[in-house]
């Protein structure tokens, strides 16, 4: 049976605990409203700009070279490039785990074709140059301040290696802000580009040939892309570190308790064996 003194450090050691898990869960959620404003903020221009990029092709199409930009090539998927978004930091739960088992599930489905991989964050970057050879750039510390060039930069470096076909696609796999309790992981195909279709086309009057804004609307399109996939990871990431955290105060409430009435039965117990101890000298006194 541990002595007192061990059970009172072990409590102790539990509250020391609660007190960081409870700060880094209010750190959380402070950061987490800023976090979720930027993502939703950001979803209403990327849904615009795939109704205007879907009426510009249409009209691309209609004059019959829509299909010759590089972006919309599609060949046999043979050498195909990974972009796997997760965090920084861990304490979040499931939340790069679930992400990385996606990415390498596929992986590991295309172990015939080439694969290579483009890592943003030290959790998917750690994992996956321990496992793989073929890291074709990889990304720290982007979710600090998330900013559009850092988008650019990535797209930038992914359109050049899918145009000179080092590359003959490109998939997504992120994790997606729904709510705070539930981040959706996703894998998306970037590259090729796959068209949207125009739920209510428009008639636009060009100034260009619409193919010539089509070829500087795609790059556009997937750098908007890319920027929500970091926003809404950014804010995923807050949410489900807010929620483990929550989870392991309500946790330590529960240990505390337990060691809490485990001491008093230890405590009863020693007072118990010295009142018999008393008692028992008392008696062979007589």
């Amino acid at each position: 049976m541990p002595s007192l003194i061990d059970i009172r450090r072990r409590v102790r050691s539990v509250k020391n605990t609660q007190q960081i898990t409870k700060a880094m869960k209010m750190v959380s959620a402070a950061k987490l409203r800023k976090a979720q404003e930027k993502a939703i903020a950001a979803r209403p221009y990327a849904k615009m700009l795939q109704q205007i990029l879907a009426n510009v092709a249409e009209a691309a199409a209609g004059a019959g070279e829509g299909e010759t930009h590089p972006l919309l090539v599609v060949r046999p998927e043979k050498k195909i490039l990974l972009v796997v978004v997760t965090a920084d930091g861990g304490l979040a739960g499931g939340f790069n785990a679930n992400l990385i088992k996606m990415a390498d599930r596929f992986a590991k489905e295309r172990t015939a074709d080439d694969l290579s991989f483009e890592l943003i964050g030290r959790k998917g970057r750690d994992y996956f140059k321990r496992r793989y050879s073929h890291i074709a750039g990889e990304h720290l510390d982007v979710f600090r301040v998330v900013k559009f060039e850092t988008a650019e930069k990535i797209v930038d470096a992914i359109v050049e290696r899918f145009s000179k076909a080092e590359v003959d696609a490109v998939y997504l796999f992120v994790n997606e802000f729904k709510s705070v309790m539930s981040p959706t992981i996703a894998q998306k195909r970037l590259l090729p580009i796959e068209v949207p279709k125009s739920a209510a086309p428009v008639d636009y009057i060009y100034e260009q040939k619409p193919e010539e804004i089509l070829g500087s609307l795609l790059p556009r399109y997937l750098k908007v892309q890319i920027y929500g996939a970091l926003l809404e990871s950014a804010a995923a990431y807050l949410a489900a570190r807010m929620t483990a955290m929550d989870a392991a105060t309500r946790n330590a409430d529960e240990v505390i308790d337990k060691l809490t009435l485990y001491m008093n039965r230890v405590r009863q117990a020693t007072i118990t064996n010295e009142i018999i101890e008393v008692v028992s000298g008392a008696a062979a006194l007589e």
